[in-house]
């Protein structure tokens, strides 16, 4: 490498830094949120209670198509 390559490499590194940095920040940001709001400290339990949600919403859903079923029969029937 030359000299003005590294140099132009160094002026690269400079650039990124504070990039970098900010995107630490959030990302601390987005896992103390992640904790707050639904108890998980890394992303593996953060996916876990993702899945458990997304069953739970359709056994819900589920539900509720069953009981709007039995409640168009009963009104039906009258």
């Amino acid at each position: 490498m030359t000299e003005r390559e590294l140099l132009e490499t160094k002026r690269n590194i400079e650039e990124i830094k504070p990039k970098i940095s900010e995107l630490k920040g959030e990302r601390l940001a987005l896992m103390k949120q992640l904790k707050e709001n639904w108890g998980c400290s890394r992303l593996e339990e953060a996916e876990k209670k993702r899945v458990e949600l997304k069953d739970q919403q359709g056994r819900y859903s589920e539900e509720i198509e069953i009981g709007m079923s039995e409640l168009e029969e009963k009104l039906n029937a009258e």
